[in-house]
């Protein structure tokens, strides 16, 4: 379509205008509701919240466990992206709008007429049975309220939903409430969980001891408040988890705003007011475990959202004897509000503190660049040595009683080889140094680990080790709970493993059994593979070939269902009379079925060839006369 209205020339003069600001805010009443405009809407997700692997970055719109719901354009604007695909957002559409917003329809279940038509064409011209297209601009216009979806359950999605974003004209996720909806009700402030106090370097107590505390705030009167006053030494920072809920649903949401204050007021506030979605796992660095908010600086974040964004933000260092009381403010999109208050008191470092009961053999711990160490007690002494290449650092316990013995290290000051605890000697897990932005390949005797400048989110002091046997190897590295920005490259060295190289390849095996592709080359007696996740690694064999299961196959089209039994499905292909067609796939019900371009009946001989990423091919054949 050529841009030849006043509608079109409107549209582009507003963009271009737009497009030079780094940003935009959203203003009320420019974007309507996608769902249901005038009427009542319910959300489970909102902006900001914590994810199992990601920020959420939009709002989900319930839909009653039904699909089909009309989606409507927010405003006025143009088709600037539109992509069906079995994963992520599913089938989505990006609109731009002459604001230079951008706003996201995402797990659709289909496409209006006309976007179906125009897409379908798309696929057949590419034979993609997944496609993303970025239309010309102008070609496909909408207006404000007009029908451009229904909604589904496409993607990664776990039930009917359209999940709905609006985004600057740089494609950064902001917060859709700010759009000021009016069919969503919001009056219910957030709600903590728990409080979390964090030592930050070696010389830094919690209640006397390098660790990390949880806490339960209880409701007293509009706030909350710990009842205790915890004891800090040295530098300590605040990390919350909490959720908020909004008019109507009890599911548990985000909320972007915290602002934290003592006696002399405001010492800083952290707002999640926009996401970058080149930094997006960056919020991994963000939080604790994927659960907890941490409230003081990350040197190596990418997202700014700290003010005053300085490195000392959200530290606490108290002197011996001072009292500070500090006050967590929790605020919604919707300036809903709620206070946590709780004391700390400074301490000296104390040298005689119980650390529980003593271990049968030392315990090793991991905090960032800390490493801590509990051992009991012996009457053998309590210097420990610690072999770093050619030098031997002899260090006395943090703190011990008369059952155990706790010592600390830096590992920034380098990584011990071996360690003498003297009633026994420890051998970390440690391989290796791999400093945050910059390559690096460092090799063992039967590991190489090469970074690249984007893989870390910060310095990674890396623990791996070798167990199992020859022909059911394990490469365990760090925990499922630590996180990397992009993938690692691991070279493993398995030159005693007999099976099939050719079916063979590397799996990240869960804690509960489960097993998830990695894939990998094969060089002689070594697996090579790429990572974006710590674990336990194995090797396995996949030499069965999918299932087909035909559910229906005429003239009017072709149903099947297709199943893996390991390593997943990778891709799939039909053709009908020597002509290929489009296939759609729903990987969450194991179903593909066919959409033909011109509507006439299907007819000859049908293959079907489905292959899954151990590189197994199965085939179906059948005739439609």
């Amino acid at each position: 379509m050529k841009l030849n209205n006043l509608f079109s020339l409107t549209l582009f003069l507003g963009f271009f205008f737009v497009s030079e600001l780094s940003a935009q805010q959203i203003e009320k009443g420019v974007f309507r509701s996608p769902v249901k405009p005038g009427g009542r809407n319910y959300l489970s997700g909102n902006f900001s919240e914590l994810r199992p692997n990601h920020f959420h970055t939009g709002l989900d719109y319930k839909f009653g466990g039904t699909e089909g719901e009309p989606i409507y354009a927010a405003a006025d604007g143009w088709v600037h992206r539109i992509k069906v695909s079995s994963f992520g957002y599913g089938n989505v559409i990006y609109l731009k709008h002459p604001s230079g917003h951008i706003t996201l329809y995402g797990h659709l279940r289909n496409f209006n007429p006309k976007l179906t038509e125009w897409m379908r064409q798309k696929m057949y011209d590419a034979q993609q049975n997944e496609l993303e297209v970025y239309p010309e601009p102008g070609e496909l216009l909408v207006k404000k309220g007009e029908l451009i979806a229904n909604g589904g359950n496409t993607g990664s999605s776990g039930g009917p939903h359209l999940h709905f974003e609006i985004r600057d004209s740089l494609d950064r996720a902001m917060d859709p409430l700010l759009a000021g909806f009016p069919e969503i009700l919001d009056n219910i402030p957030p709600t903590p969980q728990k409080i979390a106090i964090v030592p930050l370097e070696v010389d830094s107590r919690v209640n006397g001891k390098f660790q990390r505390i949880e806490i339960t705030p209880v409701l007293s009167g509009g706030s909350y408040r710990i009842a205790e006053t915890i004891r800090v030494t040295g530098k300590v920072g605040l990390e919350i988890q909490a959720y908020d809920k909004l008019d109507g649903a009890e599911n548990q949401n985000g909320f972007p705003r915290f602002e934290v204050s003592d006696a002399s007021g405001l010492l800083y506030t952290l707002h999640v007011d926009r996401v970058d979605f080149n930094f997006t796992r960056h919020f991994l660095l963000h939080t604790h475990q994927n659960r907890f908010t941490r409230l003081y600086h990350q040197p190596n974040l990418k997202f700014e959202y700290f003010t005053p964004n300085v490195p000392e933000t959200g530290y606490f260092e108290l002197a011996h004897g001072e009292k500070r009381a500090v006050t967590v403010k929790l605020l919604d999109a919707n300036k809903n509000a709620r206070m946590v208050n709780l004391t700390l008191t400074g301490a000296d470092l104390d040298s005689t503190i119980s650390d529980g009961a003593a271990p049968a053999k030392a315990q090793t711990s991991y905090m960032k660049h800390h490493m801590k160490i509990k051992v009991a007690q012996t009457d053998k002494g309590g210097l420990a040595q610690f072999f770093i290449g050619n030098n031997v650092y002899e260090i006395l316990p943090a703190y011990q009683d008369a059952q155990t013995r706790t010592y600390l290290w830096d590992l920034r000051f380098g990584i011990p080889s071996k360690i003498d605890l003297c009633s026994e000697i420890l051998i970390p897990e440690l391989i290796g140094h791999f400093p945050v932005g910059k390559e690096q390949l460092l090799a063992t005797d039967k590991l190489k680990i090469r970074t690249e400048e984007t893989s870390l989110l910060e310095d990674l002091y890396l623990r791996a080790s070798i167990s199992g046997s020859e022909s059911a190897p394990i490469l365990r590295m760090q925990e499922t709970t630590e996180y990397l920005w992009n993938p690692i490259e691991v070279t493993w060295d398995v030159s005693g493993y007999i099976g099939d190289k050719g079916r063979t390849h590397v799996y990240l095996r869960s804690p509960n059994g489960s097993r998830s592709f990695a894939g990998g080359e094969w060089d002689g007696g070594q697996i090579r593979f790429k990572t974006r996740n710590f674990g336990s690694f194995v090797l396995a064999v996949d030499d069965v070939k999918p299932t087909i299961t035909p559910i229906r196959v005429n003239g009017q089209g072709m149903r099947f269902t297709i199943k893996d039994n390991l390593s997943g499905i990778r891709n799939f292909e039909a053709f009908v009379d020597g002509k290929w067609v489009l296939m759609r796939y729903e990987h969450k019900q194991a179903v593909i079925w066919s959409e033909t371009l011109d509507k006439q009946p299907l007819r000859g001989a049908v293959l079907l060839k489905v292959t899954d990423m151990a590189g197994n091919v199965a085939e179906w054949r059948g005739t439609i006369s």
